[in-house]
């Protein structure tokens, strides 16, 4: 029995994990990334800005939040900061998501 709840319980931690890194609708979040493909350019690869490519929808969630609160990023926040600023946390989300699926 007590396996089975443990079971149960792993389960439940994995499904909801899955569920968590799916937030986002990387088909909705292209449209978004057009505004970043200037500085990070067109897949991703960089340019002005670093490399996204690569890095997982949660990291780009983080930091694109830490960006539109006016956190102090490095030298980029000055530009970044402007950029996140106008996105809901739906188009950060979908914007993530897309850069997730670019390697």
């Amino acid at each position: 029995m007590k396996k089975l709840l443990v079971a149960l319980a792993t389960t439940g931690v994995v499904m909801f994990g899955a569920t968590a890194q799916a937030a986002g609708n990387a088909a909705a979040g292209e449209g978004t990334f057009g505004t970043c493909a200037g500085c990070h350019g067109a897949d991703a690869h960089g340019g002005v800005g670093p490399k996204l490519a690569g890095l997982k929808a949660d990291e780009i969630v983080k930091l694109l939040h830490k960006y539109k609160a006016g956190e102090q990023m490095g030298p980029m926040t000055s530009m970044m900061a402007p950029m996140a600023a106008g996105l809901s946390d739906a188009d950060i989300e979908n914007v993530a998501a897309y850069i997730a699926t670019l390697k």
